[in-house]
């Protein structure tokens, strides 16, 4: 029986693009277009760009870190790597949807598969409102910014304004505020992976606020609603002993 179709795609860096040049001429160049699998040369920032970019083929992405942290990766290593490949665990991970809508009333939608996050553009704090399926739950934060994020995506940003991490399987999402100042001890939420939340941005031509989706941002926005989209699905592939739902239970007893 064949094994699935592989096709190899690179960051830009030296590392990525040697990896990229000496896997093709052991395993073939075929076109990313026509593969079962993906095999992603770079870091974590190239990966969730492959995974944008692929999303919708049903192509599965299996990343072999040649960046620097590479939590979304699999070591790198050039032998047997269709035996990898065909013993790979998969993980399907649904993003967050994003629709903005800016102060001239520009409306743009995003999917995210860390976070989206918004972010005061000016000196001056942001006073959000913030409601969950259609309840207001605060009716002003004053702050540098909040986010919604994905269990994947909560050893990322979130994990660095303080939010919680959250395993793959707890069906939850992380909502949780950069730099709080009113509510001062306000340290964020855990939703239904399902809810909606929508953040109405107060005194928004005053206190300019931006809306980040992944790599895809708006500037001056009004309103932002965020929902898991399940819809669509990334598709990973992790080595057994590599998998990202053992990593990201680790990362819970690191000092």
């Amino acid at each position: 029986m064949a094994g699935p179709k592989v096709a190899f795609v690179s960051a830009d860096q030296p590392s990525a693009r040697k990896a990229l040049r000496d896997l093709e001429a052991r395993y073939g160049a075929g076109a990313p277009e026509e593969a079962d699998v993906i095999v992603a040369l770079g870091g974590d920032g190239f990966m969730l760009q492959t995974l944008h970019r692929f999303m919708g083929n049903g192509a599965a992405i299996y990343g072999m870190n040649r960046g620097t942290i590479g939590f979304l990766m699999n070591n790198f290593d050039d032998k047997d790597l269709l035996e990898r490949v065909e013993r790979a665990q998969h993980l399907e991970l649904h993003p967050l949807r994003m629709s903005a809508r800016s102060v001239d009333g520009q409306q743009v939608d995003a999917i995210a598969i860390n976070e989206v996050s918004l972010f005061r553009e000016t000196r001056q704090a942001a006073k959000v409102r913030i409601a969950v399926d259609g309840k207001v739950r605060m009716r002003q934060l004053t702050c540098d910014g909040i986010l919604v994020s994905t269990p994947a995506g909560s050893t990322a940003y979130n994990l660095s304004a303080h939010g919680p991490i959250v395993p793959l399987g707890a069906g939850v999402l992380a909502l949780t505020p950069i730099s709080a100042f009113r509510p001062r001890r306000w340290r964020g939420a855990l939703l239904p992976h399902d809810a909606r939340v929508s953040f109405e941005v107060l005194e928004s031509r005053k206190r300019p606020v931006s809306a980040v989706a992944d790599d895809t941002e708006v500037r001056d926005v009004a309103t932002v609603d965020v929902v898991e989209d399940r819809s669509v699905a990334a598709h990973l592939l992790f080595d057994p002993e590599h998998n990202l739902e053992e990593r990201i239970l680790k990362e819970q007893f690191l000092g």
